[in-house]
This record gives C-alpha cells, sequence and structure tokens, in this order.
C-alpha cells in the first residue's frame, strides 16, 4: 500500500485536485468560481487575449469562456474590444473592479503556497518547482510534436491523394 500512496503520478494528480477544491471553496467565498479567477489572472498576465486563445489555454469550448466573460462583463471586471484588424476577433480587457479581486486573489494564491509548503525547507521548494517546470516543458514539447507529427502525416496522406 505504501508503494501506491508514493506514486509520482498518483501523488502529482491528488495534490493537483485537492488545490482544485481549496481554490474552489475560497473563490466560492467570494462569490466567484475558480474559473472566473483563473480568467482575471490570464487577463492581468495576457491583456487583449482572444476568447479562442484563452479557451485553448484554459482548455475549455469557446463558448465557456463567452459566458464567463459575460459574468465578468457583469460585474464590471471585464470587457470585450473589437479586434481592430479582424471584427470577427473580440480582444478581452479588464477593467478597474477586476484589480481589487486580483489582489485578493494573490492573497489567497500566497495563504494556499504558505500552507502547502508548511514544514518544507525553502532548497526543495526550489527543486521542486523546478522539477515540476521540467516536467511541464517536456510534456509541452511531446505534445506539440504529437500535433505536428499529426499534422505532418495528414499532409503526406493529402498529398498522396
Amino acid at each position: 500500500m505504501d508503494e501506491f500512496h508514493r506514486d509520482l503520478l498518483f501523488l502529482l494528480n491528488d495534490v493537483a485536485r485537492l488545490l482544485r477544491v481549496e481554490a474552489d471553496k475560497r473563490a466560492r467565498l467570494h462569490g466567484m468560481t475558480r474559473a472566473q479567477w483563473a480568467i482575471l489572472i490570464r487577463l492581468e498576465r495576457q491583456p487583449g487575449i482572444s476568447q479562442k486563445e484563452l479557451s485553448e489555454i484554459l482548455e475549455v469550448e469557446p463558448i465557456t469562456v463567452a459566458r464567463l466573460i459575460d459574468r465578468l462583463e457583469a460585474r464590471g471586471m471585464a470587457e470585450r474590444r473589437p479586434d481592430p484588424r479582424d471584427r470577427r476577433i473580440w480582444r478581452l480587457h479588464l477593467l478597474g473592479p477586476a484589480y481589487a479581486v486580483l489582489h485578493e486573489i494573490d492573497e489567497q494564491r500566497a495563504d494556499m503556497t504558505r500552507i502547502v509548503t508548511a514544514g518544507i525547507a525553502e532548497d526543495s521548494i526550489e527543486n521542486m518547482t523546478e522539477a515540476l517546470m521540467r516536467m511541464k516543458s517536456i510534456l509541452t514539447q511531446d505534445s506539440h510534436g504529437s500535433r505536428r507529427g499529426a499534422e505532418l502525416a495528414g499532409a503526406s496522406v493529402r498529398e498522396a491523394v
């Protein structure tokens, strides 16, 4: 049984799930959802991102992002602006009231980080962060490589036909 509890992939999944549950609770206490928080954070880091780009990053359907943006617009936290070069594209931007919420999100994230890293040495946290970044990089490269491989295979099939 100890082997199961020390399995890296299960541990990564369990910790991520528990963090999502905790973030959901904290967001609900502020009358929001974790998904809305994620959108606010992304818009702060990438102002002017399109709804389509945001849906790809968050790995949700574009209609899901559209509905979340509708709710944030209703609260005066975000707005859609037309893309100056393509009228079909909406660019997303934060509005003033979002910044107070982002400050609260930062405090909640810092508190969650303090909780999950309590009793862990700073160098261990740094090593863990570096290892996770490396894992993410490898998986990201693999997923892009797999897509490129599939696209090339598809192109070869089209050319052969």
